[in-house]
């Protein structure tokens, strides 16, 4: 039996990524909250997790931190995780790592928080390469491996798309104009049944983090 420990709905961006794969999977699991107050090492966590950090998956007790660590765990039981195609997956354990790794400027510059939705402002020259590099990742995704094949990033559903939910509600909250190609995979990302339930109850939160709230003003007020 699975138990997936997450942060508060509303801002844990990294969280949603191994709850949202487990949901689309229709894997059983238990789901336990904690709070992500502060942006520091948590002691607190320390039990719950190896690194002291959210998400962490335990199965009777053993922990896997780490989304990415946690999805190729899941991985090893539920191979349609991965695209079939060899090529196919392999691009999708690049830009699943990738997205794991890097972005920093676009992460740091538009935290997670869904109860906002922004208007949006010019982004900075190294946000603007994040920004550029995940519509490079998601076109070329969309143009060479899913054509027909379904909305997603390889066609069918698959971690790839997991790992980058949590950009795409970033694009959403903030307002980031994206090419049609890029749009339409936003969209469909939004509509998903999961990422909805993730999302109602976001918005039902009640914990609020200033660190993460005063934002409107620095992106043009709200919407």
């Amino acid at each position: 039996m699975f138990d997936l420990y997450i942060g508060n709905k509303n801002y844990s961006s990294w969280s949603l990524r191994p709850w949202l794969l487990m949901k689309h999977f229709a894997i059983p699991f238990t789901e336990h909250m904690v709070s992500v107050a502060g942006r520091d090492y948590n002691a607190a966590l320390k039990p719950l997790s190896g690194n002291a950090r959210v998400p962490c998956l335990h199965e009777d007790g053993f922990q896997v931190w780490e989304s990415i660590a946690i999805a190729e765990t899941l991985a090893e039981r539920y191979a349609q995780m991965w695209p079939a195609d060899a090529r196919a997956r392999a691009r999708a354990r690049s830009v699943s790592a990738e997205m794991h790794a890097g972005f920093a400027k676009l992460r740091t510059a538009m935290p997670m928080n869904l109860k906002l939705k922004l208007k949006g402002r010019p982004a900075t020259p190294e946000v603007q390469r994040d920004i550029d590099r995940v519509i490079e990742i998601w076109s070329e995704a969309r143009s060479q491996f899913a054509t027909g094949n379904g909305p997603w990033l390889f066609g069918e559903f698959s971690v790839a798309d997991a790992m980058f939910a949590p950009i795409v509600c970033r694009f959403n909250v903030y307002n980031v104009p994206l090419p049609p190609v890029a749009a339409a995979y936003r969209d469909a990302m939004l509509a998903h049944p999961a990422m909805l339930e993730w999302y109602a109850a976001a918005l039902k939160e009640t914990e609020a983090h200033a660190h993460y709230d005063q934002l409107a003003d620095d992106y043009g007020g709200l919407r």
